[in-house]
């Protein structure tokens, strides 16, 4: 019953196991190691060739009378007319049967068979080979001619039947037949092989003239520079020099533009070089690179090289040095003209040359390529090809008018609502300013102002009005200026020295007051600083206590004390210094203000220690710094100084150890330099006391509990 249920009717009621396709299984290779004993292909082919069975071939058969080769012969042809009816397509069988007919000497049959077969496929030249090979082997020639003609009447464009043809009248000597067979074959415009072939044909029987004329049909009907170049070697080698130079110059004329040109001049150049013409060769040169695209004439920059290296003088290498590394650029700027730095150096070696026209089509082609991105670090290096420009034209080319241009050009293309370039500003306001035109200058110069101020603008202009005597256009940019930048402490000084410059005291005086009170400065420390030095100089000595006290309270830098505290020691000095006293009453009054002064500035020391002791006692090293530098102002006051009171000050300097915390924990222990002051070191001593107290209470209580 299982074998029954296994069985499929449809497989002749055998079970899908005896059905079933058993592969072997792929063997694994447990050694991969190689064999002691390694055969080679050679080997395993010469043992195959050995073991070969000899092939088995049917007896040969002596044919005796007429009578049995008729039978064979009957017997062989209803074999091939057989196999023709089976196979009529293939074209061998054709052959093979034609090729037999021949060997039996009937040839009427085997011209039969050749027809028949050319009925079939006259399209296939190798049946019109075979059959005029073998008129031509009998030496039918007649009938030979008569194939080949009809031949290239159905195939023309199948040059193997013309070469054939007219090889076979060649060597029968009938050269105006081969001629005429050439004249048919032209008529169907062959390729330039063919023309060459023909040409040749008549230079072996010495027909100069009907060779040349063959060439201009050749060039008419493959206009190419190499026909060209044939044509004039062939003049060349005729020694026909002036038609040989006609044939480049009307070749030139025609194909000046072409892909090839560049073959062609190189030809031309190097047949007039071969005629000791070295001038017109030069020419022929130079028309060349400057009509051939630069990427197309690299062979031609090697060949001009060469040739003024041999022909030419100093002046003549250095231009063609020059051609091959123009060329060389002009690659570079193709493959990536966002390059700047090849376009600067293709623009030197234009500018060492010195053709105007070259250098000015450079840079312009240089501008052209305007970085795609509007942010600056990409404008940087190209904003240097307009400078370079703009120089070039003024300072070599001497032409102010394109100069102005390309100023304004420039200042048109960048984006100012982005960013600009205060350099580029400048020097057209300096270009206007070295032509006498004042009015350009202010106006190139309030543009920038307008639509990109910056500090290096504001700065020149100022300097150049400044330089002018226009003290009120100097007081309008410098409120533009701080209006544009209030937070600018430069700006604020260098309006303040103006009107100071100016002996205006009182504006100077309100133009420090207002820049004092601005809620935002870049650096106020310069800002103090100056308009603490201007009330010094001014003599203002009160003003600048003030100022100081007004300092302090924004701030208790270490710096502001001692410069407060070295001003109030020197400051009554040179008051007496400045005054017109007898010299024995200026002598006692200078004592009494230097001790003035010291007692001012021991004020300030001691202000700034309790500060630094009570407000700030983490800043210890500040504070022992400030102790230092009174110790220095005391010892520089002579007899009137008191050295041992601030020493007694001092702190010690003690080396400790502390943990360094990181992220991951603590790293270990570093090293520090720690200050004691004396009066943590007296509380410190008080501490120990206080322990020792307690010890010894403990000690006491302790020994009476136990009695």
């Amino acid at each position: 019953m299982g074998a029954a249920k296994e069985s499929d009717p449809s497989l002749g009621y055998l079970t899908r196991k005896d059905t079933e396709v058993k592969l072997p299984r792929a063997t694994r290779v447990k050694n991969k190691t190689p064999a002691p004993i390694q055969i080679t292909a050679e080997q395993i082919l010469r043992e195959a060739r050995e073991r070969q069975e000899a092939e088995i071939r049917p007896p040969k058969q002596k044919i005796t009378d007429v009578t049995e080769l008729n039978d064979y012969r009957l017997r062989k042809r209803k074999e091939f007319e057989d196999l023709i009816r089976r196979v009529r397509w293939n074209t061998s069988v054709w052959i093979k049967y034609a090729q037999w007919e021949e060997s039996q000497k009937d040839f009427s049959r085997a011209r039969s068979i050749w027809e028949r077969a050319l009925e079939v496929d006259y399209r296939n030249h190798t049946l019109w080979l075979k059959y005029a090979e073998v008129e031509m082997k009998n030496k039918f020639i007649n009938h030979a001619r008569n194939v080949w003609d009809r031949a290239v009447t159905l195939l023309p464009r199948v040059d193997q039947l013309w070469y054939k043809y007219i090889h076979m009248e060649e060597i029968l000597g009938n050269v105006a037949g081969a001629r005429q067979v050439f004249e048919r074959w032209m008529n169907w415009l062959p390729d330039q092989q063919g023309w060459l072939s023909y040409i040749k044909f008549e230079l072996r029987y010495n027909e100069i003239e009907r060779a040349r004329a063959i060439f201009e049909r050749f060039v008419l009907c493959h206009p190419k520079v190499g026909a060209w170049i044939r044509y004039a070697k062939f003049e060349m080698k005729s020694g026909e020099v002036g038609r040989a130079r006609n044939c480049y110059e009307r070749a030139v004329e025609k194909l000046a533009d072409d892909e090839e040109a560049e073959q062609l001049f190189v030809a031309f150049a190097e047949f007039e070089e071969r005629c000791k013409e070295a001038e017109r060769a030069r020419c022929i040169y130079k028309f060349a690179l400057d009509h051939i695209p630069k990427g197309r004439a690299e062979d031609l920059y090697r060949k001009f090289v060469a040739f003024e290296k041999q022909y030419g003088d100093k002046e003549g290498i250095e231009d063609a040095i020059v051609g091959k590394r123009r060329f060389q650029y002009e690659d570079e700027v193709k493959k990536n003209p966002l390059n700047y730095d090849s376009w600067f150096d293709y623009i030197r070696l234009e500018e060492s040359v010195g053709n105007k026209d070259r250098v000015r089509e450079v840079y312009e082609r240089a501008i052209a390529n305007v970085p795609p991105a509007a942010e600056k670090r990409y404008w940087q290096r190209y904003i240097y090809l307009w400078i370079n420009y703009a120089l070039y034209e003024e300072l070599d080319a001497q032409d102010m008018e394109r100069t102005r241009e390309v100023y304004r050009e420039c200042l048109k293309l960048i984006p100012h609502e982005k960013f600009s370039f205060a350099k580029i500003w400048l020097l057209a306001a300096q270009f206007e300013i070295r032509q006498l035109n004042l009015k350009g200058a202010r106006q190139v110069l309030g543009n920038a102002i307008g639509k990109a101020p910056k500090d290096k603008i504001f700065k020149k202009y100022i300097e150049i009005e400044l330089g002018l005597g226009n003290m009120d256009r100097c007081r309008k940019l410098y409120e533009k200026y701080l209006e544009w930048a209030p937070e600018n402490c430069y700006a604020w000084s260098k309006y303040a020295e103006l009107e100071r410059s100016l002996s205006e005291t009182e504006r100077a005086r309100a133009v420090f007051e207002l820049a004092i009170v601005q809620p935002a400065l870049d650096m106020p420390e310069v800002l103090w600083k100056a308009y603490i030095d201007f009330e010094i100089s001014e003599g203002e000595f009160q003003k600048t206590r003030e100022l100081y006290e007004r300092l302090l309270d924004r701030t208790k830098h270490l710096k502001v004390w001692f410069s407060y505290a070295h001003f109030e020691s020197s400051a009554m000095e040179k008051d007496v210094a400045d005054s017109d006293l007898p010299e024995e009453e200026g002598q006692e009054s200078l004592h009494d203000q230097k001790k003035l002064c010291v007692q001012h500035s021991r004020r300030v020391f001691e202000r700034a220690v309790n500060y630094f002791r009570t407000s700030a006692p983490e800043l210890k090293e500040e504070r022992a710094m400030l102790l230092e530098e009174w110790l220095e102002l005391e010892k520089r006051f002579g007899e009137l100084g008191d050295p041992d009171s601030v020493r007694a000050k001092l702190p010690k300097k003690l080396k400790r150890r502390r943990q360094i915390e990181t992220e991951d924990g603590p790293a270990g222990y570093e090293e520090y330099i720690d200050y004691m002051f004396p009066e943590e070191t007296q509380t410190t001593n008080l501490k120990i006391l206080e322990a020792a107290y307690k010890w010894k209470k403990q000690k006491v209580s302790s020994d009476l509990d136990e009695d």
